[in-house]
């Protein structure tokens, strides 16, 4: 029976909106994944593998497992965090003097960007990662069900050879006592 070897987990870190989250898993594409981001935020200095070692010990308990905390918070990493971010205090603004001008009138609010374009377009793309995974794993209980007929048919040729053999070394034997040589 082979091993297959066990690779040592790293811990990374990334933030995402009002959250730091933390992964144990062996590699950076692996930590990707679980992010699910297709951004390498490695190169773009987003993320970076943990030093922390209270970090670290929470990862590797739940190995592959985003765990997240609110960001500037020193609460422990859960799968799900509990506590609010915390925000800086907004600096003061000064008061507004009485304008000397009248104001002239703002310029018309452009309206909205249409995103429904966009939205039809995540909506297809969406649709075609559900039809491969679907299909892959179609595939995989083909697999499957291949392997366990060339197990069965291997079993029925080693039962049907082990047979056919006696056979031949008993009229062999019978053979030979009747004075025949080979």
């Amino acid at each position: 029976m082979r091993k297959t070897p066990v690779r040592r987990l790293k811990v990374f870190q990334a933030p995402f909106g009002f959250y730091d989250t933390i992964v144990a898993v062996p590699s950076r594409a692996a930590a990707l994944r679980a992010w699910e981001t297709r951004q390498n935020l490695f190169a773009f200095g987003q993320a970076h593998e943990v030093e922390d070692p209270e970090a670290i010990a929470a990862a590797l308990s739940q190995p592959g497992v985003v765990l997240k905390r609110a960001v500037g918070s020193n609460a422990p990493f859960a799968k799900e965090a509990t506590s609010l971010p915390i925000l800086p205090d907004a600096p003061e603004r000064p008061a507004l003097k009485p304008a000397a001008k009248p104001v002239a009138p703002s310029r018309p609010r452009a309206q909205p960007a249409d995103r429904s374009a966009l939205t039809k377009a995540e909506a297809s793309l969406s649709a075609i990662d559900r039809a491969r995974r679907a299909e892959e794993a179609a595939f995989r209980r083909q697999q499957e069900e291949l392997d366990a007929a060339r197990s069965a048919a291997q079993a029925f040729y080693v039962q049907r050879r082990r047979a056919a053999t006696t056979a031949v070394v008993e009229a062999r034997s019978v053979y030979r006592k009747a004075g025949g040589t080979d």
